[in-house]
């Protein structure tokens, strides 16, 4: 980053500090205070004004701010007169719409491939992939016959089925400006998205590459994002199968996929006693986090419609008031959005729909009552939790003790690519295309199915532990215990060594009363930490050398032997550590 980028802390007007690079100053005194990897991102825009710019921010980081700044100063400039915004949701179309208008931008986004021509009051249109892929010849049309700027918002979407892929391509061929935005830009198929740049790093893959990334790491040290305290919870279920076998498992602790899925799905019935455990947990969270975070709320997603239902009367009965509930088949689902999100109401619960995109700035607190577990989902569904309003205000997020969320917690600032030419090779860290399309309606003969292979019988809760900042903290405890509650009442306004000291501290405490610090109950923990390691270490001599990351595990396969880091074993991965410790010192 250029010093000029950096050197906020001075008392100058922001446009004093712009590199000459920036066209029509004048434009910059609409919408609010740039933050600093927003400046870098545009001056990195304007150096060249490439026909497609593709910028990775993490959820929260302020991609929409960024977006309608460049455009605004692409229409000021007169090098665009149409504006096209493609997002994933009904509701994030008025989203767009409603912040363009703060910085002076009018867009339609109640525009139907019915209505031809979009009013003449507006500049453009704010549309969803599907709406596009439906009928693409209607907005190639109107793409082509203006000079259009083309913002396509969570870009990974336009992959989603060949046909919104095709669709989007036909579309958006003719535009004069593609801007691609994305928080989350990785899948696990090998369809190429459009418009998006691939390149083979030597390795033989093909990824994706970003004009500009902002991860969550960079974003939680520059406090644009809330660190998140997870609050993991397992206990023991009981189910009986589809044979009539009773079976009996601890949460998190399965010997299979098939053990560990069945257990958690009974975790998550409405009717056993793991989920309302839960939900009174993270309801005295929120009451704690509410004495310092006056208006903040809390968030449930749920499987399916019958699971939010169930979960919201159990949460009214818990704390005494009306919880707004959002499904996908209610047409004011986005005006309820809408008034939860300005009023200080304590509880939303929604199906998958909501995990991705929706803005509730005061939402702190969350619990993950789903049995989804894609890496995508997963960012997406913790990203409504991490926008931060003030320095110091902390998320905390709910979620069963298993070991694909638990990992994927860990990984929380593992930045990822979208990766093509994986040919034979079955990939567990990408979007199953099948989910993306559930967490935006209920698939109801996948959920039938489902509930039709087993039989929940009993859930009983326990308190595991919590992870935080890359520690685990907490030994294990009793629903309604002295060292449960020591937990939940951490304060929700502190900053992130504060929180650590607090939570080492209380783990202390529950040791000196006799309790033990746990040993892995299986050698999937120390896997992990190896490979978050070994990846902030790539990262680490990656930013020191400017080799890419791809270069770099590649030369360490090659010098240490091995397979790839998903197939490595724990002496593999630790002699790339220390192979990698020997750069670091000079060693050969």
């Amino acid at each position: 980053m250029t010093q000029a980028l950096f050197d906020f802390g001075d008392k100058l007007p922001l446009e004093d500090k712009l590199p000459v690079a920036y066209p029509e100053r004048a434009a910059w005194g609409t919408g609010p205070k740039l933050r600093a990897w927003q400046a870098e991102a545009l001056a990195k825009y304007f150096e060249a004004e490439p026909r497609d710019y593709m910028a990775v921010a993490t959820p929260g980081a302020g991609k929409t701010t960024f977006a309608l700044r460049l455009a605004k100063v692409l229409i000021d400039s007169g090098k665009i007169n149409r504006m096209i915004v493609v997002a994933p949701t009904d509701h994030l179309k008025k989203q767009w719409a409603d912040a363009a208008a703060r910085v002076g931008i009018s867009l339609d986004p109640n525009y139907k491939n019915s209505d031809g021509r979009h009013g003449s009051h507006y500049l453009g249109v704010v549309v969803t992939y599907a709406q596009v892929a439906l009928k693409p010849a209607v907005h190639r049309a109107k793409t082509e016959n203006a000079r259009t700027l083309v913002i396509m918002d969570e870009v990974h979407h336009a992959g989603d089925a060949l046909s919104w892929g095709d669709g989007i391509r036909e579309a958006f061929e003719p535009a004069a400006r593609r801007l691609a935005l994305t928080g989350t830009p990785f899948r696990s198929d090998a369809a190429p998205i459009p418009f998006v740049q691939y390149v083979d790093e030597g390795d033989g893959i093909r990824r994706s590459k970003a004009d500009y990334t902002y991860g969550y790491g960079n974003a939680l040290a520059d406090h644009v994002v809330r660190p998140v305290l997870f609050m993991a919870y397992s206990g023991n279920m009981r189910w009986r199968t589809a044979g009539g076998e009773e079976m009996e498992a601890n949460l998190g602790e399965g010997f299979t996929k098939d053990v560990t899925a069945h257990a958690w799905r009974t975790a998550l019935d409405p009717h056993g006693d793991w989920i309302p455990s839960v939900l009174q947990a993270a309801d005295r969270r929120l009451s704690e986090v509410r004495r310092t975070v006056k208006d903040a709320g809390g968030l449930v997603i749920a499987t399916d419609h019958e699971d939010a239902r169930g979960y919201a009367a159990q949460l009214e009965a818990i704390c005494g008031e009306k919880v707004t509930t959002i499904l996908s088949d209610d047409p004011k689902a986005s005006e309820k959005i809408d008034e939860f999100s300005a009023s200080e109401a304590r509880w939303m619960v929604a199906v998958r729909m909501v995990s991705e995109g929706v803005d509730v700035p005061r939402l702190c607190v969350g619990v993950y009552a789903t049995s989804t577990s894609t890496p995508l989902f997963f960012a997406q569904a913790v990203g409504r939790f991490v926008r931060s309003r003030k320095r110091g205000e902390v998320a905390s997020v709910f979620l069963p003790s298993v070991p694909v969320l638990m990992a994927l917690a860990n990984e929380m600032e593992v930045e990822r690519d979208h990766a093509l030419d994986r040919e034979g090779e079955k990939v567990e860290d990408g979007l199953d295309d099948a989910l993306l399309e559930a967490a935006n309606k209920e698939d109801k003969a996948s959920d039938e199915l489902t509930r039709n292979k087993f039989e929940a019988l009993n859930s009983q809760a326990s308190f595991d532990r919590v992870l935080f900042d890359g520690g685990e903290f907490g030994t294990g405890a009793d629903i309604g215990s002295d060292e449960e509650l020591g937990f939940l009442g951490i304060p929700g306004l502190l900053d992130t060594e504060q929180v650590s000291e607090l939570l080492r501290a209380q783990q202390n405490k529950q040791i000196s009363r006799g309790a033990t610090k746990p040993a892995p109950v299986s050698d999937h923990r120390r896997m992990m930490d190896l490979r978050t390691k070994l990846s902030k270490n790539v990262s680490a001599w990656s930013a020191r050398t400017g080799t890419p990351h791809a270069q770099i595990h590649t030369k360490l396969r090659t010098v240490c032997g091995g397979p790839a880091v998903p197939q490595a074993t724990a002496d593999q991965l630790q002699a790339r550590l220390d192979k990698l410790s020997d750069w670091f010192v000079g060693r050969k």
